[in-house]
C-alpha cells in the first residue's frame, strides 16, 4: 500500500508538471501568435493572470503629452510612495504598430523593483516616418519632466528604455542631442539607456518597415544611432539574442564597440539561443523565472542610482 501510495503521489506530481509544460508551451505560442498579428496585448493579460498586480498600480491611462491622438502614455507605479527613478519604455512595431497600453507587463515588472515606468504611444505607419517618432518621444520625455513627480516619480532620475523600433529611439533621444534639446532639456537629463534587440545600424534599408519609415530621407546616415557615437553619451546596456534573425545582434555589437572606442560606457549583453522578441517576452510572466534579461538591466539601473548619488550629495 505504502508503494501503492508513493506511485499514486509521483503520477500526481507528473501530471501536474506535464500541465503546467503545457500551459507554459500554449502561453509562449500565444505570444508568437500575439507578437506576429501585433496583439502584445494577449501577453499583458498572460502576465497579469499569472503574475498579479500586487505592488503596482496603474497611475494614469490614455494622459495627453500632445495635441495628436498618438500622442498619449500610461503610467504604472509602484504602490508605496515615492519619489521613485523613472523609466520610460518606448515599445517596438516595426514602426507600424503597438500600443502602450499593452506593455503593461513591462510596467509592473520594473514598478515592483521602484521605478515609476512611463509608456509612451507615438505616431505609426503613414504618420509614423522619421523624424515624428524621434519627436514623439522626446515630448514625452519632456512631458515626464514636468509632470512625473506628480505621480512618485524624481524628473532628476530618468532612464529610457526600448524594444527593437522603440529601442532605436530611446538610442537615437540619448545619443543625437538635438532631439531633448529643442524640448528644453539639458544635455544629461538622461542618466542611461537601455536596448533590447536595436537597430542601431541598419543602412542600406532591407525590410519593408525600415525604407517606409526611413526611406524619404535625403541622407540615411542621420536616422542611424551609429552615426552620433559619441563619449560622452548617457551610460547604456544594449541586450540582444544570437538567434535573432530581424534584427541581427551586430548592431549592438558595433553601437558598443562605437561607444567604448570613443570612452563612453556601454555593456552588451549577447543572449544564447535568444531570438527577437525574447528579450520582451522574458520580462512577462511566467517567462520572468529566467531573470537573463531582468538581472542585468536591473544591475545597470542601480549602477546608475550608485554612480548618481555622490552628485545629489554635493549639489545638497
Amino acid at each position: 500500500m505504502v508503494m501503492m501510495a508513493k506511485g499514486r503521489r509521483m503520477g500526481w506530481i507528473g501530471w501536474t508538471v506535464t500541465v503546467l509544460l503545457l500551459l507554459a508551451a500554449a502561453l509562449f505560442a500565444g505570444w508568437r501568435y500575439a507578437h506576429a498579428a501585433g496583439a502584445v496585448g494577449l501577453l499583458d493579460l498572460a502576465d497579469r493572470t499569472v503574475g498579479g498586480t500586487d505592488g503596482t498600480q496603474i497611475a494614469a491611462t490614455g494622459l495627453r503629452y500632445g495635441p495628436v491622438p498618438a500622442q498619449r502614455l500610461d503610467i504604472v507605479a509602484p504602490s508605496t510612495p515615492g519619489p521613485h527613478p523613472v523609466l520610460i519604455f518606448v515599445h517596438g512595431g516595426s514602426w507600424n504598430s503597438g500600443r502602450p497600453e499593452d506593455y503593461h507587463f513591462v510596467g509592473r515588472t520594473f514598478a515592483r523593483a521602484g521605478y515609476v515606468v512611463v509608456l509612451p504611444g507615438y505616431r505609426l505607419g503613414p504618420d509614423g516616418v522619421y523624424p515624428h517618432m524621434l519627436e514623439d518621444a522626446a515630448m514625452a520625455v519632456a512631458w515626464t519632466a514636468q509632470n512625473i513627480a506628480r505621480f512618485g516619480g524624481d524628473p532628476d532620475k530618468v532612464v529610457l528604455m526600448g524594444h527593437s523600433a522603440g529601442a532605436h529611439t530611446v538610442a537615437m533621444l540619448g545619443l543625437e542631442r538635438q532631439w531633448l534639446g529643442r524640448q528644453g532639456l539639458p544635455d544629461h537629463f538622461v542618466k542611461g539607456v537601455v536596448g533590447l534587440s536595436g537597430p542601431y545600424d541598419f543602412y542600406p534599408f532591407t525590410s519593408d518597415s525600415a525604407r517606409q519609415a526611413f526611406g524619404h530621407v535625403a541622407d540615411p546616415k542621420l536616422t542611424q544611432p551609429i552615426t552620433f557615437a559619441r563619449g560622452d553619451a548617457p551610460p547604456m546596456l544594449l541586450l540582444t539574442g544570437d538567434a535573432d534573425t530581424t534584427v541581427k545582434p551586430r548592431n549592438s555589437k558595433v553601437l558598443a564597440k562605437a561607444l567604448t572606442e570613443r570612452g563612453g560606457r556601454a555593456e552588451l549583453v549577447i543572449l544564447p539561443g535568444v531570438d527577437h522578441a525574447g528579450p520582451v517576452l522574458k520580462l512577462a510572466q511566467p517567462f520572468a523565472r529566467d531573470t537573463s534579461v531582468s538581472a542585468p538591466v536591473q544591475a545597470f539601473l542601480g549602477s546608475l542610482q550608485q554612480s548618481s548619488a555622490p552628485v545629489q550629495a554635493a549639489a545638497e
